[in-house]
């Protein structure tokens, strides 16, 4: 039996958060483009509000300073906070540190969590993931070319990434390279804790996107800064900079970003909604050709169509949060597939029809519409574009099957079959006749 219901203390919880965000976090929005000392000022006192309610980086275990809520609990969390893009930094569960963390806090040694995790954690560090090249497909880790050739109880890493969001500020990154070329494909890459400080780490520029298009270098904004390009020539790596064990990358990498995809699933939702209320405001306040817009079939289509899926997004990532907590995060990799892609579509679809209701108020950046619906875009592609999310559900729910000679609802075959099996008695009926 299914059950995404939660105990009424947390209920009280996730009530005060969305108090909170309407109330402390959403006018953060309108403030963007001050510089980022200001920003910490009034980040302060927020966090420590969060902190009081014991919601604070509530996706790591308790003795790392998290509250060490299950799959479900979280998601109904990040339903919450996801509806502003400041929210998950009020809240102490930022991309890329919080992915970061959790590898960290999983497979790392005493000596690299008391180096990087703590100061992480702290505040005092910021972190980066780079993984993603130019020149190879970043949906297929096991195609990655930047390698970590092994050298004496060490390695040197050369190669170039790219989209490693947060990467011109870090003071660390996270970095796969291949370090074994002849392993079998999900072997031959390692993860390393690479300080960006180190010689031969070039911070080439932060890529200009439809997010932003401006590209310029350390750029504070909404969710953090740029997705930094990086050239590695012969960085120096001892052992001590080795996460986990050799040839583990592609583990990791899977580690790091399954159950993550719960979250963003559930932020996506959160900025969904919030979209929605913008769409169905605008249809009963705007009136045009003699009725409000809210009394025409087309518009009260895109309402029904928006409530239906995001009703189904919502369960099944509920379902999918449900299932990891029960079964864990293997057993779930089908539906994890599932919520990405279908996610991500109800998250650019209901954006797109709010925009269209507001006219040429959506298309400006009047309306918070426009930014959404950029960073609506990106979700299709990072974490797996949708492409390899459906080819592998696909994949997935056809090894479940068994090819046959005649399908196994073939009329005339199950007609014969049941003519055998009921012979006997309706010759009995006939003979009665």
């Amino acid at each position: 039996m299914w059950d995404f219901s939660t105990d009424p203390a947390y209920e009280a919880k996730l009530e005060w958060a969305r108090e909170f965000m309407e109330r402390e976090v959403y006018p953060l929005e309108v403030l963007e483009g001050i510089d980022e000392a200001a920003f910490a000022r009034v980040l302060a006192p927020l966090r420590e509000q969060v902190k009081e309610q014991g919601l604070w980086a509530a996706h790591l275990p308790p003795e790392l300073g998290g509250q060490g809520f299950g799959a479900l609990k979280l998601g109904l969390l990040n339903e919450v906070i996801g509806r502003s893009a400041f929210g998950p930094t009020v809240f102490g569960s930022q991309a890329p540190d919080a992915g970061n963390a959790e590898l960290i806090a999983a497979v790392g040694t005493p000596e690299q969590r008391e180096r990087f995790l703590d100061p992480l954690l702290a505040g005092d560090l910021r972190s980066a993931f780079s993984m993603t090249e130019p020149e190879t497909a970043g949906s297929d880790p096991t195609l990655l070319q930047t390698r970590a050739v092994p050298d004496g109880d060490g390695w040197v890493l050369d190669g170039r990434k790219w989209f490693t969001s947060n990467g011109s500020v870090a003071d660390f990154l996270v970095v796969m390279a291949v370090t074994d070329p002849d392993a079998e494909p999900h072997r031959r890459a390692s993860m390393f804790l690479v300080p960006t400080d180190l010689p031969g780490v070039e911070i080439v520029r932060d890529v200009p996107t439809m997010e932003d298009p401006s590209g310029r270098q350390g750029r504070f904004r909404a969710g953090g800064y740029g997705h930094a390009e990086i050239v590695y020539r012969g960085v120096r790596l001892g052992p001590e900079h080795l996460l986990g064990t050799a040839g583990e990358g592609f583990k990791l990498a899977q580690m790091r970003l399954g159950p993550g995809r719960i979250q963003h699933c559930m932020r996506w939702l959160g900025q969904s909604q919030r979209a929605f209320d913008m769409l169905c405001e605008r249809a009963v306040s705007r009136y045009a050709d003699g009725s409000l817009l809210s009394e025409k079939g087309v518009i009260q289509g895109w309402v029904a169509d928006s409530a239906a899926q995001l009703l189904a997004a919502r369960l099944m990532t509920l379902y999918t949060a449900w299932r990891i907590d029960k079964e864990g995060a293997r057993a779930a990799r089908l539906e994890i597939s599932l919520i990405k892609f279908f996610g991500a579509e109800v998250l650019y679809d209901v954006i797109d029809r709010a925009i269209q209701v507001h006219g040429g108020l959506g298309f400006s950046s009047d309306m918070p519409l426009e930014s959404m619906y950029r960073n609506a875009r990106a979700a299709r592609i990072y974490d797996g574009a949708d492409e390899v999310h459906r080819q592998a559900a696909g994949r997935r729910i056809l090894s479940g099957y068994t090819p046959v000679a005649v399908p196994t609802e073939h009329v005339p075959t199950r007609a014969q079959a049941a003519r055998e099996r009921f012979g006997d008695l309706l010759a009995d009926a006939s003979a009665n006749l």
